[in-house]
């Protein structure tokens, strides 16, 4: 049937190992025939068996000894009972001869082959329990179970009542369940006795198996002595197939050191494991059935039969079976009469179910298969809980009790024995599970639920270590890091359920399909079943109970909608942890009293009460030190925990836990704005690493990254406090609030540490300063804790974050500073000197400048370094400021320092500009510092211009500065690019072009000699009024300023005009003049314009389009510009009408002349009438003026 070096094909489970002495089956070794398996075709129809065989611990395979007639097989064999060569250590466990399955054999197969259970096995048993479940139908025998559930697998174990109840009545345990039994089921009870002819059939079988391996294969009598000992001998066999109840489980330690130690007393007796496939049911079966092979036959199992007793049904059942979970493809059969060999006969397999007297249907051993699982699986729905499947000898009534529900209405719910075991077992399941790297996160609500009836079954006093444990690993099932996606559309489960099966319970009941449980002729105390199989004849018909697949549902992982409930869930676990550890260290008395209910006090205490910065840079010392002692391995802990032991480490984990979780829970609050409550997480999460540093040995790299992570979190939170320092009281209840849950962990870390490693980061202050301080100091100390160890390269993206952090806190705090120097200048009303005060915030905005400028450079972050660049050479112009102040308003100069501090400023602004590199670095970066360089050229010059230091400078040297200023402002003055600073930039430029023009006709005015110069100042005062009337006009919102300008381009003209002798260049330049007033009726129409929205909207709030340029319409100066046109309009036109009379009457012909001088007169007599009134409004003598401003444009049109 196949090579049977295929044997050890499937891969040993890695607990076989732990069996000390037994050896896994090599390929060399194998000792099954097919461990493929294969289909057989047996009475006509087909039934699919495969068995894999997992494990073994058998010896080679010999050939059995064909025993010689007349054997006498009552005497025993020289070799009986004995260790050979040939049968290695586990020869006596091959050839015992016990049907008796051990309680918990189950549990000890479940615990080698932890892979197999809850998902890809269905049943795990014994194989005497398999048979037995099988032959119900046909058998009147008492069946009596225990059931467990994990997962998907079902843990078959023998439930040996009469054991029971022998040892109820020695211990007192189990009395609930024996008043149970004799109220429901047998009210008579008593212990049955074995027959003498049990006993004696067992010895003869044994005998006859050490007879078929013994060499000569004659019978050797041993002395009488022996025969005495055979006696007792059979006697001892008997009571070890007795249940042997291990000892861990009658009296539970208080605390067990190791969570392996509990399944002592549970192990893997059988001599080999077998994964074996009956139709489409999977099952894990342990096997001691001996097997021989040699020679003709590779694989043969021997039985002993007597020959005045014909092989009945059940027999066959029992043979056929044994063959096909085991793979032996014949049955050796020898037949005897009263212990003397008769002869052997040879039966295949396939042909069993055909003997005569034995016939049965294969078919319907696979219906009663299929039904008994799906029966079991739809009912036994409770992991953790013990069910017991009960049939009576002679009924045919099949019942399913839940012993653990009946055990939890006792005064002790831990009197069942088999509550630590399935503890154990789904502890190990769930731990395998969770160790399983390619584990997917459906999974995960299986682990979920194996664990939290793990920690449901057991007792917190007596297995603190296993609850700890189980409460860290449901607390790891939660990705603090990442939100929760939900991978289906289902709807959201109760993530409270401890079950996952609660819905099929209900419905069963009420299905007819699946079986009849109950009727109204049942005793009334029947109810106590889960279910009842009324007839076992219902298991023979095909599909009588549904598919086990349709009915189990999914577990179900809880759906947190938000972070703070993932963390939440992950809190509560941590915290029944940290319970279980702390109740299982003895020296309760030597720790601090505190209770758990009371609120440890937050202290809210002034800065200043500390020391203020000074305290902070003590408290920063102090905490690098200690971060010295951590990496030299300092332990230090007040509970009295032992380095090294199981509390010690699993409080390390869950205090970590727990610590991630208030960091993740303070980042979400901090995303939220929630800042109060984000300083709060944020310390619960500090107080945590601080008890870890406490208690660590080894500080691990990864936890220093995370204490670098916290304390950078701690800084962001601390800025924006600083940042929002108007809602503080809300702030500060959300601080000072705490939940129970919080008290309680607080209140176990306070038993290792005082937690006040951290309480200079985590304060909230009231003063600003402090506050920026505090985040300034966080963000220096996880900058050294990334210097500790390699964290800097491994961790480049972090350590980026961190500089980035450290150089925007210094300028925040560089500019806090350099905002209380400007207040204490604007205080500063009549001052000859600078303060001292004022001088020391300076030094300190310079020094947070310098600092974040080198930190941006370090990381090469030019954009934010040349910010920084920036914000100093505005410190630098306010420096400049605070020099202006000095001395007397009237004689007031440019003074030396103010020159000083504004060519630094000049100086901050171009690095910042060379840091930058490019406008395509960062657009709106560079034109920022342009435009702050071109001010700062721009007052450079206006105050050289305005308050000309004459007493230090010559006027030419002075003028030459400010043009050389004013065109370095130009310059870096952008009027051209679109952009919401370009209407400033004009402003600017046309201001720019106004002085400089104003500046030159100035000089053109009070110099004498030069010709050259004379002539060079005309021409460059012509060029900027004509560049600030330019720009003014485009501007829209400036009339007043470009009235201005032209006003000053006519005086301009009036002064050339005063220097020409002929008339006609005379009249050349007037007619100039008249075409410079013709062009200011655009800024009249906007004057006009404004005054109009004025009157009709006096309120109106919307902005102006540049607030700079235009702050609103200045009635007075409009008056005074008013008049000033006026009366230059009628000088002009005075003149003109001058001129051209006289030449009149030496020209006769001259047309267009004439013209001019009616057209003037009649405007100029216009503009007198229009003056002399009084009682004309503003707007009505702009309506005027625009009127001769268009006479006078169509005059000139008309010349």
């Amino acid at each position: 049937m196949g090579d049977s070096k295929e044997a050890g094909a499937e891969a040993p489970s890695a607990g076989a190992t732990a069996r000390g002495g037994l050896s896994l089956l090599s390929q060399g070794e194998s000792e099954e025939p097919c461990a493929q398996g294969s289909a057989l075709f047996l009475g006509g129809s087909e039934v699919k068996s495969r068995a894999v065989v997992k494990y073994s611990a058998a010896p080679p395979r010999a050939a059995f000894a064909r025993l010689e007639e007349k054997t006498d097989l009552k005497l025993p064999p020289a070799n009986w009972l004995r260790e050979s060569a040939k049968l290695g250590p586990a020869g006596t466990a091959i050839l015992g001869t016990s049907k008796k399955s051990k309680p918990f054999s189950s549990f000890g197969m479940a615990y080698d082959f932890i892979d197999s259970v809850g998902n890809d096995v269905d049943v795990v048993s014994d194989s005497e329990n398999i048979k037995k479940l099988l032959k119900i139908p046909y058998s009147k025998s008492h069946v009596s179970m225990a059931v467990h559930r994990v997962g998907r697998t079902l843990l078959l174990d023998e439930l040996d009542i009469q054991e029971l109840f022998m040892r109820s009545s020695q211990t007192g345990d189990w009395t609930w369940l024996k008043e149970f039994y004799q109220r429901l089921i047998d009210q008579k009870w008593q212990r049955k006795k074995k027959s003498k002819e049990h006993w004696y059939q067992k010895a003869i079988l044994s005998k006859f198996l050490y007879y078929s391996i013994n060499g000569d294969g004659a019978a050797q009598p041993v002395p009488s002595a022996a025969e005495q000992r055979e006696s007792s001998s059979s006697d001892q066999t008997g009571d070890s197939d007795g249940a042997s109840w291990p000892a861990p489980f009658e009296m539970p330690s208080p605390v067990s050191e190791d969570p392996s130690a509990s399944s002592q007393g549970l192990k893997n007796d059988f001599v080999r494991n077998i994964l074996w496939t009956f139709e489409d049911i999977h099952m894990l079966v342990g096997s001691n059935m001996p097997i021989f092979g040699g020679g003709r036959y590779p694989a043969v199992s021997l039985r002993l039969r007597d020959n005045n007793k014909p092989i009945n049904v059940l027999t066959g059942i029992d043979y056929w079976l044994d063959n096909l979970i085991c793979n032996v493809p014949e049955l050796v059969m020898c037949f005897h009469v009263n212990g003397i060999v008769q002869k052997y006969e040879m039966i295949k397999t396939e042909e069993i179910p055909n003997l005569e007297n034995s016939n049965f249907s294969t078919k319907v051993i696979k219906d009663i298969a299929q039904n008994i699982l799906s029966f079991l699986k739809s009912n036994c729905t409770k992991e953790g809980h013990t069910y017991w499947l009960f049939k009576a000898s002679g009924s045919d009534i099949v019942k399913l009790y839940d012993l653990t529900t009946l055990c939890e209405e006792t005064e002790d719910k831990y009197q069942n024995p088999f509550t630590m075991p399935v503890a154990i077992l789904l502890y190990k399941v769930a731990c395998n599970m969770m160790m399983k790297k390619n584990q997917n996160k459906k999974h995960y609500g299986t682990i979920r639920t194996l664990l939290l009836n793990c920690v449901k079954l057991l007792d917190k006093s007596r297995h603190p270590q296993i609850i700890a444990s189980a409460n860290y690993m449901l607390s790891e099932l939660f990705q603090l890091d990442e939100p929760k996606k939900e991978e289906s559309s289902e709807s959201p489960l109760n993530e409270n359920s401890d079950e996952s099966y609660s819905e099929e319970e209900e419905e069963m009941p009420d299905s007819d399909e699946n079986g009849s449980y109950c009727t109204s002729s049942d005793p009334p105390d029947d109810n106590k079943a889960v279910a009842i199989i009324k007839s076992v004849g219902e298991l023979s018909v095909p599909e009588k109970y549904k598919s086990i697949h349709q009915i189990r549902p999914s577990c179900a992982f809880p759906v947190c909608h938000d972070t703070e409930e993932r963390c939440r869930l992950v809190l509560s676990y941590v915290l029944e942890g940290l319970k279980s550890v702390d109740s299982s260290i003895k020296k309760e008395s030597d720790l601090p009293a505190a209770d758990p209910s009371t609120p440890i006090p937050l202290k809210y205490e002034d800065e200043s009460a500390r020391g203020g910065p000074e305290g902070l840079e003590k408290q920063m010392a102090l905490f690098l030190d200690k971060m010295g002692s951590l990496q030299k391995g300092n332990c230090s802990s007040q509970s009295g925990m032992t380095p090294g032991s199981w509390q010690h480490k699993m409080k390390l984990q869950l205090i970590l836990k727990s610590s991630k979780a208030y960091y993740v829970l303070s980042d979400a609050a901090m995303s939220l704005q929630k800042y109060g409550r984000a300083l709060r997480y944020i310390k619960l999460a500090l107080q945590s690493h601080d008890t870890y540093c406490c208690l660590c040995t080894n500080m691990l790299s990864e936890v220093l990254l995370f204490l670098s992570q916290y304390l950078t979190l701690c800084g962001d939170i601390q800025l924006m406090l600083a940042q929002n320092a108007n809602n503080r009281a809300a702030h500060l209840e959300e601080f000072n609030y705490q939940t129970k849950e919080d008290q309680e962990i607080l209140h176990s870390l306070h038993r290792e540490s005082s937690c006040q490693g951290f309480a200079w980061a985590t304060d909230l202050s009231t003063d600003l300063e402090s506050q920026l301080s505090v985040s300034c100091k966080c963000y220096e100390a996880a900058n050294e804790i990334l210097q500790f160890s390699d964290l800097k390269s491994q961790n480049p993206e972090h350590y980026v974050q961190v500089l980035k952090r450290m150089g925007n806190i210094r300028n925040e705090i560089g500019v806090f500073y350099m905002n209380q120097a400007a207040a204490l200048q604007s205080e500063r009303v009549v001052s000859k000197s600078v303060s001292t005060a004022e001088q020391q915030l300076w030094k300190k905005s310079f020094s947070c400048f310098e600092k974040g400028i080198h930190n941006f450079e370090s990381i090469d972050d030019a954009t934010n370094a040349a910010l920084l660049l920036c914000n100093t050479g505005r410190l630098m112009r306010i420096c400049a400021q605070a020099h202006c102040g000095a001395g007397d308003e009237f004689k007031r100069e440019f003074s030396p320092e103010e020159g000083l501090y504004y060519n630094k400023a000049v100086d901050y602004y171009l690095k910042a500009l060379r840091s930058l590199g490019t406008r395509d670095r960062h657009p709106a970066v560079w034109d920022s510092v342009n435009w702050e360089l071109s001010t700062t050229y721009f007052t450079m010059a206006t105050l050289q211009q305005d308050y000309a230091p004459l007493s230090r400078k010559a006027q030419e040297q002075i003028e030459k500065e400010v043009s050389e200023a004013m065109m370095k402002s130009l310059k870096y003055c952008d009027v051209d690019s679109a952009s919401a600073r370009q209407p400033l930039c004009q402003y600017r430029a046309a201001t720019i072009h106004h002085r400089l023009a104003s500046m030159y006709h100035s000089c053109l005015r009070n110099q004498v000699g030069d010709e050259y110069l004379r002539k060079q100042h005309r021409v460059l005062a012509d060029l900027h009024y004509g560049q600030a009337g330019r720009l003014f006009q485009l501007l829209k919102d400036t009339p007043c300023e470009l009235l201005r300008v032209q006003l000053e381009r006519v005086a301009f003209a009036e002064f050339q005009m005063s220097s020409q002798n002929s008339n006609v260049g005379k009249l050349k330049t007037l007619s100039g003049a008249l075409d410079i007033m013709v062009r200011t009726k655009h800024a009249f129409q906007l004057i006009r314009k404004e005054l109009v929205e004025e009157l009709g909207q006096p309120k109106s709030e919307e902005p102006t389009p540049v607030a700079d340029a235009a702050p609103g319409l200045n009635r007075e100066e409009v008056l005074k510009l008013l008049s000033i046109f006026e009366s230059r309009l009628a000088f002009l036109l005075l003149q003109s009408i001058k001129l051209l009379s006289p030449a009149k009457k030496k020209t006769s012909n001259n047309v267009e002349e004439d013209v001019a001088l009616k057209t003037n007169k009649h405007i100029y007599s216009q503009l007198l009438r229009a003056t002399a009134s009084k009682n004309t409004s503003l707007p009505e003598r702009i309506d005027v003026l625009v009127h001769l401003l268009d006479q006078l444009a169509r005059g000139s049109a008309v010349q």
